[in-house]
Formats: structure tokens, C-alpha cells, sequence
């Protein structure tokens, strides 16, 4: 019997790349309230006018 060598592998890099943003989303759905709470403080942080005002005081 023959071998079938399979040449056409264009689809395996599309498909990786699906599966990864299926894990990703997945992992931000568990980790919702946290990351939420976490990008908050971030945010607070970095827009905190007491910091800049009191930097150039």
C-alpha cells in the first residue's frame, strides 16, 4: 500500500490560532471579577490626579 504524505497544512496554523483565543476567553470568563478588580486599581492608579498634581507642587 501507498502512504498518503499530507502537504496541504495551510488550515493547522488558523486552527491553533482559534483554539488559543478559545483558551484565552475561557480563562477571562473564570477570572472575570478578578481581573475586573484588578484593571480597576490599575486604572485608579495610573489616573490618580493627586499623584500628578502633587508632583509638580
Amino acid at each position: 500500500m501507498q502512504e498518503r504524505s499530507v502537504s496541504n497544512k495551510r488550515g493547522m496554523g488558523t486552527v491553533e490560532i482559534v483554539i488559543i483565543i478559545a483558551v484565552l476567553v475561557a480563562l477571562a470568563l473564570l477570572f472575570r471579577e478578578g481581573l475586573t478588580r484588578y484593571a480597576g486599581n490599575v486604572m485608579q492608579f495610573v489616573f490618580d490626579e493627586g499623584r500628578v498634581t502633587g508632583a509638580f507642587s
